[in-house]
């Protein structure tokens, strides 16, 4: 399954290149975020690969979700696609975007994948295994290095959100004497804290399950976890919700190592 879902997030990947090579035009949609061509063109690359390979498992897809297009999900295992996440940093022509996709197994991310094609990087995870590849030509994927969390020591590096940082999230990392974080965009900050490049990522704002699940999932893999402001793990698949629409996270934090 792990190599459909890789094929699947190089492929969008070259979508989404090809659309930042030109320039995108960006649209905006009813909750006021943006979106582009590339958006919509990876999420049609995806589904194809899944649907194809996996017509059995329902797909929750970013794009599709935002014009209503949920499948039936309850107690079922089920695709979480993200085609582009890091839509600001694409359009301001930073790198850190990336293209996920994630398994969700009874509330929680089994398998995924991260690929950031303007890097040439591929993050995948299966269970308790954590990977890192190259991807050269944007097409071919190098031979896959395992990664994990590192060790918590005297220094703590934080990470925050490049374009979603909140007085919040600084607030929290001043309370936990946090004074060193780095700024990235996207959900390389998970794959970050899963290679062992960083301690802590606080997330303190918005995010939707689409936009957390795959670098969740390498985190997880990896040693690290997420949690919610009251320890518990963070939980995938959440619909009507009493204070916030349907796949919306709370807040959390994502950790390394202790």
């Amino acid at each position: 399954m792990l190599d459909v879902l890789e094929r699947a997030a190089v492929e969008a990947g070259r979508a989404v290149i090809d659309v930042y090579n030109v320039g995108a035009e960006v649209r905006y949609k009813e909750d006021a975020s943006p979106v582009t061509d590339a958006d919509e063109s990876a999420e049609r690359i995806i589904l194809r690969h899944l649907q194809g390979a996996f017509p059995g498992i329902p797909v929750v897809a970013e794009e599709a979700a935002s014009a209503g297009l949920v499948p039936d999900i309850d107690g079922r295992a089920f695709f979480l696609v993200d085609p582009l996440d890091g839509t600001k940093e694409f359009v301001g022509r930073n790198h850190d975007f990336t293209v996920n996709i994630a398994l969700i197994e009874q509330g929680a991310p089994t398998l995924g994948v991260v690929y950031a094609p303007a890097l040439g990087i591929l993050y995948a995870a299966e269970r308790n295994r954590a990977r890192k590849s190259v991807v050269s030509g944007q097409t071919d994927i190098g031979t896959p290095t395992v990664i994990g969390c590192r060790q918590r020591g005297d220094r703590i590096v934080a990470l925050a959100s490049r374009s979603h940082n909140s007085a919040e999230t600084i607030a929290y990392l001043a309370e936990h004497g946090v004074t060193d974080y780095e700024s990235v965009g996207s959900s390389l900050k998970f794959c970050l804290l899963a290679e062992g490049l960083a301690d802590i990522y606080p997330r303190l704002s918005r995010t939707m399950e689409w936009d957390t699940a795959a670098g969740d999932a390498v985190l997880r893999a990896a040693g690290g976890e997420t949690v919610t402001m009251d320890g518990n793990p963070l939980f995938y698949g959440k619909r009507n919700q009493t204070y916030d629409v349907d796949f919306a996270n709370p807040h959390f934090v994502s950790r390394g190592r202790a």
